[in-house]
């Protein structure tokens, strides 16, 4: 028996019933499974502007094949519109939001199922982790990526366009800005490349939340809408088989999503969203440990930019996810259960890459050396994360570096810093109070980042920070997600201009060259933590988020 039906001429299903006729509903569609659209629809930003016409056929096509739908919103983010506010804080913050919202939306109602619009960068996460925590049918449906356009000539996208602007003020800048702006993003989806959004969606389908050959995929191409019409009819099925998350999303599922992530050199990002999807399905593993674990033998099989030479449009052509996965075949868990209700070893029988340029198989790889590599050290006891590229994205990168420290509250401070030529090679650019306690939110430090670039430093200094770095590639030696976070009182709250920090990234060493005891009387010395002042919304999550080792989920402290 279906939970949403209720025993007739109870108060429950007599008040219910009431609404629903209301509605239009027949005493027979109250019969039927009824199904959540989780839809995080926006004005906002173009990634989420086409998903009410995806809802519209999704709800058409449950209907078609006997479920009930119903459409659930949540909140969108975006991260280049919602990161204005509070230095960021509402983006990563939002994640949680949304699985709070569908929590609300679904299991107040008590409904069956939910298929869910996954679209920019937090919504899919977000998504895995209510469907972890809910453990009812839910299916991930990928919505797609944008159309990029060109500037003089040249690919130019979204991050182009960020990247382009991370410059010094001027004239020049302003007006080759305002012509890249005009022609970067011509149509709805999420961003281009091998960023977060795209890396997520390909990670739901490696972890079994989403349909095989289903990500990547152009918005609004007709792929995206064949597989909307798949995924309808399949979640309609999942209930009637009661086939639950919890079921699919076990230890060898997360192994086979960090070993795909790796595969495809995705984003940074992914680690922790992977680790929130753990915490909520209550699966105890490390993925911080397992994805240094597996990248020591998992090989990069594609090169979608800004990793290397090739589009997400070539790298869809060539297979996507399905084809990566066929060709990690003996590197993957076969016998894992996915939401087809049939293993990943049945759903890969005959696959192979279209391109096999595109996606390599593991005896000709790109590089046989991971792209995201995890720091520990004394500076970063519980691991800090850099993003590297195959084709010199990076910029110039010394495999170890060494330097005295330069210590700045937030990414402005470190940004008038530069700009006042108090940075200079040599230096290791230390910005903290960026974590999810920290911002609240968690703050991007990318700025800082290419903006050094621009100013020529690339390689000439180190940057180590506890907040949040581009989901895509950065420049020069960059360690971000610093755990614990400053705010917690790790070592990067105790760092002091002058101090000598050495990273090795062969040996994957993060290390604070200063005495034991002066580190402890630093300790001492903190100030405790005391009111910040917010109310609202940041102000229930700086008392609520867990660290970063943990996923950043909420939980009462």
């Amino acid at each position: 028996m279906l939970r949403s039906n209720y025993q007739p001429g109870t108060v429950r299903w007599a008040t219910r019933r009431a609404q629903w006729r209301a509605l239009g509903l027949s005493d027979e569609d109250m019969l039927k499974p009824k199904i959540a659209v989780v839809n995080s629809s926006s004005d906002l930003a173009i990634c989420f502007s086409h998903l009410d016409r995806v809802a519209a056929r999704v709800k058409e096509r449950i209907r078609a094949a006997g479920g009930l739908p119903f459409e659930v919103r949540t909140t969108a983010p975006s991260d280049f519109i919602h990161s204005a506010g509070h230095g960021g804080g509402y983006v990563l913050s939002a994640r949680d939001l949304i699985v709070n919202d569908i929590e609300v939306g679904v299991e107040g109602a008590q409904l069956d199922g939910m298929i869910c619009l996954a679209s920019c960068d937090k919504t899919a996460p977000a998504q895995l982790m209510a469907a972890g925590r809910l453990n009812i049918p839910t299916l991930l449906l990928a919505c797609g990526y944008q159309p990029s356009g060109q500037f003089r000539g040249e690919h130019c996208d979204i991050e182009d366009v960020f990247l382009h602007a991370c410059g010094t003020p001027s004239d020049t800048l302003t007006g080759e800005l305002t012509e890249m702006s005009e022609d970067a993003v011509r149509g709805p989806g999420v961003c281009a490349g091998m960023g977060t959004a795209n890396s997520m969606h390909i990670v739901a389908e490696a972890l079994g939340m989403a349909l095989p050959g289903s990500t990547p995929v152009a918005a609004d191409s007709p792929a995206m809408w064949r597989e909307a019409d798949r995924a309808a009819e399949r979640i309609v099925a999942m209930v009637r088989e009661d086939l639950r998350p919890r079921t699919i999303m076990t230890e060898a599922a997360f192994r086979n999503a960090a070993r795909v992530a790796l595969s495809v050199g995705a984003s940074i990002n992914t680690v922790k969203h992977l680790q929130a999807v753990a915490a909520e399905t209550e699966v105890d593993i490390d993925i911080t440990a397992l994805y240094a674990q597996l990248g020591v033998g998992t090989p990069l099989l594609s090169a979608v930019r800004p990793n290397g030479p090739h589009t997400i449009e070539q790298f869809d052509a060539a297979g996507g996810a399905r084809a990566v996965m066929a060709q990690l075949r003996d590197l993957l868990d076969l016998d894992a259960l996915t939401a087809t209700g049939t293993s990943v070893g049945d759903n890969l029988a005959g696959v192979a890459p279209a391109d096999a340029d595109v996606i390599r198989s593991g005896d000709r790889p790109f590089t046989r050396d991971p792209l995201i590599l995890i720091l520990r050290g004394s500076l970063t006891p519980l691991g800090g994360i850099v993003k590297l590229s195959v084709d010199g994205a990076g910029g110039e990168r010394p495999e170890t570096f060494t330097g005295p420290a330069r210590c700045y509250d937030g990414q402005e401070d470190a940004l008038d810093a530069l700009a006042a030529g108090a940075i200079a090679a040599g230096d290791v650019v230390v910005v903290r109070g960026l974590g999810p306690r920290g911002r609240p939110g968690m703050g991007m430090a990318s700025r800082i980042v290419f903006a050094l670039d621009r100013a020529g430093l690339t390689g000439k200094v180190a940057v180590i920070t506890d907040g949040q770095l581009s989901g895509l590639v950065n420049r020069g030696i960059v360690v971000g997600e610093v755990r614990p976070e400053a705010a917690d009182a790790g070592p990067v709250a105790l760092v002091r201009d002058g101090d000598v920090v050495h990273i090795d990234l062969p040996r994957r060493i993060c290390d604070l060259r200063v005495p034991d005891d002066e580190l402890e009387r630093r300790r001492a010395g903190l100030p405790p933590a005391g009111e910040h002042g917010e109310t609202g919304w940041l102000s229930v999550y700086r008392r609520t988020v867990r660290s970063l080792d943990e996923g950043a989920v909420l939980r009462p402290r």
